[in-house]
């Protein structure tokens, strides 16, 4: 059962044996795998429900924005150097992601394991891995699906001898349409929305959807025993006037990188290690633009069907940075956004719009290490504070300039920054200006996929908010269940990942409640 806020008319009381905050890899998950085991479940989400059978997905981006993106799209840290990019709709952030689907790496498992964490190793996460990868169909893409800018990207990797590797994608009956970010209206991407949700719901739980959650509520004991919610008018996104009260006998937090230390701040629940709404993480991006003298319709087909992760772990020497510490990826972009994060004004604007076609780009996710704080303002909402600084500044440096020889590679005659200057290079002999180029601070503007790590998962209360169980060290009987938990970044796509962990919290849960009675 899906109740959608335009069909609510009344207050809802009601008492199950988990309520879900959010519906993303991480809740979806838990609510799937805890229905399973006969227990009553109810997943509220403050986003919309949007099915592709109601031709709800129409592919337009100033749509889909506004109905499955947080802030509408339009969320940026306080000094305007990230745009924030999260879900707000059932399904949370996989309904407009890639598609991409890497397991967390061994060696990022075992750093984990070695900051204290238990239950979390690559051999213990491998048969997960291999549960979900099964449900997910996870895949490598055929030749078929390398739209023109990933056939590119693999030529100008062979041509300066760099690795490359077919990234793993979860899609089942793929329509080829280009339209991955705005949500798939085929339903061919595996998002949660078309994946864990419905198992879920035909394994007996239910979801409300347009329902903000204001307050997790405790008992004398302070356990937590519900939640006190909102019913949204989703047009207004302002309430409707009925309320949603709920007892349960486990919580889980699981509304996402970017809004579960939010929702623990607004409840005043304890943070005796005030540690909440720090460790702020979020893989910016860094991306270029090339003009080419053809065709390359960045919009068409899948957008990384390869890839090269030679880069993904940062290199050293004598303790100084060398390079790396990022993916790096052929970018798609649809010619709305195109056209919307392309560089200048007036008539230098419109002239490289009237070449989009011939635009190629590629992009990079950083695997930052230095972190920025969520934060409530005087009126409750969430501020985001950070600043790309020290080596991680160091490696988005380097990860434009491995773009830029990329791009001249594969036979660009000029390289496109997107910067408020609108920085152009001729040759790949001018990459040295990426050591200066000012990009702090809304000079440059980074995409921000993946927040992580504002409740992170740790063995001392004192310095973390959530043990190794998922249970919240201050909080018995409330459990968090998404990227805010990790102690560092995944270094790839974290959505395996996010689900990979919400296996092993689900099972902690499933033997909590039976030890309940």
């Amino acid at each position: 059962m899906i109740l959608e806020g335009n069909k609510v008319d009344r207050s809802y009381e009601e008492q199950v044996d988990v309520v879900i905050i959010g519906s993303g890899c991480g809740g979806a998950t838990v609510a799937k795998l805890l229905a399973a085991e006969g227990h009553s479940v109810l997943i509220l989400e403050k986003g919309g429900y949007f099915s592709a059978r109601r031709g709800d997905f129409d592919q337009r981006s100033d749509n889909m924005l506004a109905r499955i993106d947080g802030g509408r799209g339009m969320h940026t840290s306080v000094n305007n150097e990230l745009a924030l990019m999260y879900g707000n709709c059932v399904g949370g952030a996989s309904v407009h992601y890639w598609a991409d689907s890497w397991r967390m790496p061994k060696d990022r498992c075992d750093e984990i394991a070695a900051s204290g964490v238990t239950g979390h190793s690559y051999e213990e996460l491998t048969p997960y891995f291999e549960q979900i990868e099964k449900d997910h169909n996870v895949h490598l893409a055929a030749s078929e699906y390398y739209n023109t800018m990933n056939r590119l990207f693999n030529e100008g990797a062979e041509t300066l001898g760099w690795h490359a590797e077919p990234t793993p994608q979860a899609r089942r009956g793929c329509a080829k349409s280009g339209h991955c970010y705005q949500g798939c209206s085929y339903d061919a991407k595996q998002s949660q929305l078309v994946t864990s949700v419905p198992a879920a719901i035909e394994a007996g739980a239910r979801l409300m959807a347009d329902c903000q959650v204001e307050n997790i509520t405790r008992n004398a004991k302070g356990e937590a025993d519900g939640i006190d919610a909102v019913f949204i008018d989703r047009a207004s996104g302002r309430p409707n006037g009925h309320r949603l009260q709920v007892q349960a006998r486990i919580v889980v937090l699981a509304a996402g990188g970017y809004s579960s230390a939010a929702v623990w701040l607004r409840a005043k629940l304890p943070n005796g290690s005030g540690q909440v709404g720090k460790n702020f993480l979020c893989n910016p991006n860094t991306f270029l633009y090339a003009l080419y003298d053809r065709e390359i319709k960045l919009w068409e087909n899948i957008p990384a069907a390869t890839g090269t992760s030679q880069y993904r772990l940062a290199t050293y020497k004598n303790g100084e940075y060398v390079e790396g510490g990022y993916l790096l990826h052929p970018n798609q972009l649809q010619p709305e956004f195109l056209a919307l994060t392309l560089p200048g004004f007036g008539e230098d604007h419109r002239e490289l719009v009237s070449q989009l076609p011939n635009i190629g780009s590629v992009v990079s996710w950083i695997d930052d290490e230095l972190p920025g704080e969520i934060r409530l303002n005087n009126n409750g909402d969430a501020e985001y504070h950070y600043q790309l600084r020290g080596v991680d500044e160091l490696k988005a440096r380097d990860s434009l300039k491995k773009q830029a020889q990329l791009l001249f590679a594969t036979g660009a005659k000029e390289v496109i920054v997107p910067d408020t200057a609108g920085t152009r290079l001729r040759s790949v002999d001018e990459i040295g200006v990426f050591d200066d180029l000012p990009i702090s601070n809304g000079n440059y503007l980074f995409g921000a996929p993946h927040p992580a790590g504002t409740l992170r998962m740790g063995a001392d209360p004192a310095s973390s908010v959530v043990a190794s169980n998922h249970e919240a060290h201050e909080v018995p009987n409330l459990f968090v269940v998404d990227p805010s938990v990790f102690p560092m970044q995944p270094s790839v796509d974290p959505s395996i990942s996010i689900m990979a962990w919400s296996y092993v919290a689900a099972k902690e849960i499933n033997s909590r409640l039976v030890s309940l009675g």
